[in-house]
């Protein structure tokens, strides 16, 4: 019986050193302002997250975007795939 406690214990440990890696890096995003790309020569300054609804030419309308401009600070983006709650990048510059 105490080797399933201490087991149990172990997990729960491992499982808030985990979460606990995970509050800082999304907490240290947030404070930069900043969100890392997959295009290193990107950088986003905001996103909005996707609505239901929501396609890639309503979010460039809503954020004033060309479709071209959205597409180029969204390299790699299947508009046809797009899901509730997914990032989009709508205001960004090459560095």
């Amino acid at each position: 019986m105490a080797k399933i406690a201490s087991h149990k214990s172990i997990i729960f440990s491992l499982i808030s050193i985990l979460f606990f890696v995970l509050m800082i890096s999304l907490a240290e995003s947030r404070v930069t302002g900043r969100v890392a790309t997959l295009n290193p020569g990107l950088v986003c300054d905001k996103v909005v997250g996707v609505n239901s609804g929501d396609t890639c030419l309503s979010i460039a309308q809503q954020s004033q975007l060309s479709s071209v401009s959205f597409s180029s600070i969204n390299p790699n983006l299947n508009c046809d795939a797009l899901f509730v709650g997914q990032w989009l990048c709508i205001s960004g510059r090459s560095t």
